[in-house]
């Protein structure tokens, strides 16, 4: 006999007395699901009308995130921050309604600390909290507009601030697809000219270095930022041309500044971009078989599949034919730290879990109705390549005699 409890992401947990969750499950592209309003309630957490910087404390658990959420009712200039107490060394990544990753940062609050100051349209935002090294940590979060108190002293290069350090006097050019490699400490700024409007991406790679990228204008106002796009490599996307001029894109190694990072600046491809998404679980494939899809069909009872799977996300498309219950576990087979994902028909994403009830394996359970699920699993590590089980079950609503 099987006893369901209602499901939490594992590992959240506020001390913030007055908080209150989230209702909607795709908030945050599914991220929001569990996360707690800045505020207290949602009408309480308008950044736009707050009268100082709204704060929150927080308990991480192992290998988890604590998510906060807040929302603007006028566009407008924001300061996200979070430090960790004691030794914690934490991360924040923030994302809009739709789940798009607006801009992460780990060390830019100084010693450990993580701070991004941008400017924001009117919506509903997600701050995601969560350790470095994905050790225990008890931090705190806060957000406000730039006149309200900082929380954090703010790192050496603040390079989330208009008029930041990129120097185009300094810089070593760059041209569109052409990879560059240098290490940050030797080539710390690169010039990229464009002669006609263009939609570019620029990506900054070695894992080992943990490079973060940032990308100024010609005036040295910041235009985008980031840290961890894939693991430890960093990746920006502007998918609105630029107009044309002198660009200054910004390198920092939060590892070691000595060791070479290839940086590449290529033109935007939209198509590309969508396979990247696939392969990281981000956004669920088309079912016409243009990208590769497991057909498991119909799950009736119970089925068990095997992968060996590693940072690219392998996808399975499950037929259910009556609403209920569909529980989905990935069980490492030796070493491993898979992440779940489950998108509907349409793309929308149901759940994600990673690290389910104190271990690295995930689980989701899912209140579904008819129809064709596509579930993603990759390991959490890039790096690390593994045989993930599937186990998928489907439970079926009590009927009254």
């Amino acid at each position: 006999m099987f006893r369901f409890a209602p499901f939490l992401a594992a590992g959240m947990f506020s001390l913030a007395a007055t908080g209150a969750y989230a209702q909607d499950t795709n908030l945050c592209g599914g991220v929001g699901a569990n996360g707690q309003w800045l505020g207290g309630d949602e009408a309480s957490s308008d950044i736009s009308r707050a009268s100082d910087y709204l704060e929150q404390m927080a308990l991480v658990l192992l290998r988890n995130e604590y998510v906060a959420l807040f929302t603007l009712s006028e566009p407008g200039e924001v300061r996200i921050e979070a430090e960790g107490r004691g030794s914690g060394d934490t991360v924040i990544d923030l994302r809009d309604a739709a789940g798009n990753l607006v801009i992460s940062d780990d060390d830019s609050g100084g010693n450990g600390a993580s701070r991004a100051e941008t400017f924001l349209d009117p919506g509903t935002y997600c701050v995601s909290l969560r350790s470095f090294d994905g050790s225990p940590l008890t931090g705190f979060v806060r957000v406000g507009r730039p006149e309200h108190a900082a929380l954090t002293a703010g790192g050496e290069t603040p390079s989330t601030q208009a008029g930041g350090e990129c120097d185009l006097s300094q810089a070593a050019p760059i041209t569109l697809g052409q990879p560059v490699t240098n290490s940050v400490d030797g080539a710390p700024f690169y010039s990229l000219a464009l002669d006609q409007a263009t939609a570019i991406s620029l990506t900054a790679e070695n894992r080992d270095a943990d490079p973060v990228l940032v990308l100024y204008d010609g005036q040295g106002n910041w235009l985008a930022e980031n840290d961890d796009f894939d693991g430890l490599n960093s990746r920006i996307d502007m998918a609105d041309p630029l107009a044309p001029g002198q660009y200054c894109i910004a390198l920092r190694a939060l590892s070691d500044s000595g060791l070479p990072v290839t940086t590449t600046a290529k033109v935007y491809d939209p198509e590309e971009v969508m396979m990247t998404l696939y392969a990281r679980g981000e956004a669920s494939p088309p079912l016409d078989g243009s990208y590769p899809v497991t057909t498991l069909g119909e799950i009736s009872t119970r089925l068990r599949e095997d992968v060996n799977v590693g940072g690219d996300a392998a996808w399975y498309s499950v037929d259910v034919f009556e609403g209920g219950l569909l529980l989905i576990e990935a069980i490492a087979q030796g070493q491993g730290d898979p992440v779940l994902t489950v998108y509907d028909d349409l793309g929308r994403q149901v759940a994600y879990n990673d690290d389910h009830d104190g271990s690295l394996d995930s689980m989701i359970t899912a209140r579904i109705q008819p129809g064709t699920y596509l579930v993603a699993v990759r390991q959490l590590d890039n790096s690390m390549q593994g045989v993930i089980r599937l186990v998928f079950e489907r439970y079926v609503p009590a009927r009254p005699e």
